[in-house]
């Protein structure tokens, strides 16, 4: 069954398509997703002979509803216990958005024994808030009251930002109002503690001294036009801290770029994790 308990006894979902032997992928999704944000990248390479799974976080998709466990060491050890669990190797991480700040602390705290590689796709890493090393980051003021507002109604927030979450009328973005709204449904389904937690992750993270000690190649992926986590603030600065890493930028792509950018994103992971 997919499913495992983590050492606090929560019960977690992955799903895990394709062959048991091909070369792995090990998704963790942006923030209020579960798996399905990574169809179109996860069902074209499993068929191809890779092994993807995808880890949905406590408080996310099919995992166990619970109420503690939310803090970055928490959700970093959950995605290595699923890699023992599984017992893997030689796995490429992939993490979006608040996901990529999970895989930095999983390696970082845990090491690369099982780990040959990491993509951070649309990251809010190493972080995006302003402090005296970066006075030009966001108002931290700014963040609480955009999660606050979140919290009051998430449906209505949700769709307020749907079009500036997946680049709506920009040059070349092309996705259905129904998929819109497809995701937008699957983002709800994560609770209202999980949403509040994640989102408040964001304002105090800081992973500038991590970075530099992540010990395997990283890909480091961002649009040009991510309002969330502007590239210059993050993967920019991310591609030049990580000792082993290649920065690619997608012009015109903004955060919701796994669902706009589907094809070459997967492309991409497909190179990467074949190298």
């Amino acid at each position: 069954m997919p499913y495992f308990e983590t050492a606090d006894g929560t019960r977690l979902h992955f799903a895990d398509w394709g062959p048991a032997d091909g070369r792995t992928l090990v998704f963790t999704s942006g923030a209020y997703f579960g798996a399905e944000m990574w169809e179109h990248q996860m069902l074209p390479l499993a068929t191809e002979g890779f092994r993807c799974v995808a880890l949905e976080r406590r408080g996310h998709g099919r995992s166990e509803n619970c109420w503690t466990g939310y803090d970055l060491d928490t959700l970093a050890e959950d995605l290595a216990a699923l890699l023992d669990h599984l017992d893997l190797t030689e796995v490429t991480l992939v993490g979006h958005s608040v996901g990529t700040a999970e895989v930095v602390r999983c390696l970082t705290r845990y090491g690369s024994d099982r780990v040959a590689g990491a993509v951070l796709v649309a990251g809010p890493v190493p972080g995006i808030v302003r402090s005296a090393d970066l006075p030009e980051g966001m108002d931290p003021a700014v963040i609480e009251a955009a999660n606050a507002t979140m919290s009051a109604d998430r449906a209505k927030f949700f769709h307020a930002i749907r079009d500036p979450f997946f680049g709506v009328g920009l040059p070349g973005v092309e996705i259905s109002p129904e998929h819109m709204e497809y995701l937008i449904g699957a983002a709800l389904t994560a609770t209202p503690k999980a949403v509040r937690e994640v989102s408040d992750l964001l304002v105090t993270l800081d992973l500038t001294a991590e970075l530099p000690k992540i010990d395997v190649p990283v890909l480091v992926v961002h649009g040009t036009h991510d309002v969330w986590n502007p590239v210059e603030l993050t993967g920019r600065r991310s591609a030049e801290l990580i000792p082993d890493s290649t920065l690619t930028v997608y012009q015109d792509a903004a955060h919701g770029l796994f669902a706009t950018h589907a094809a070459r994103l997967t492309d991409d992971l497909r190179a990467f994790a074949a190298r």
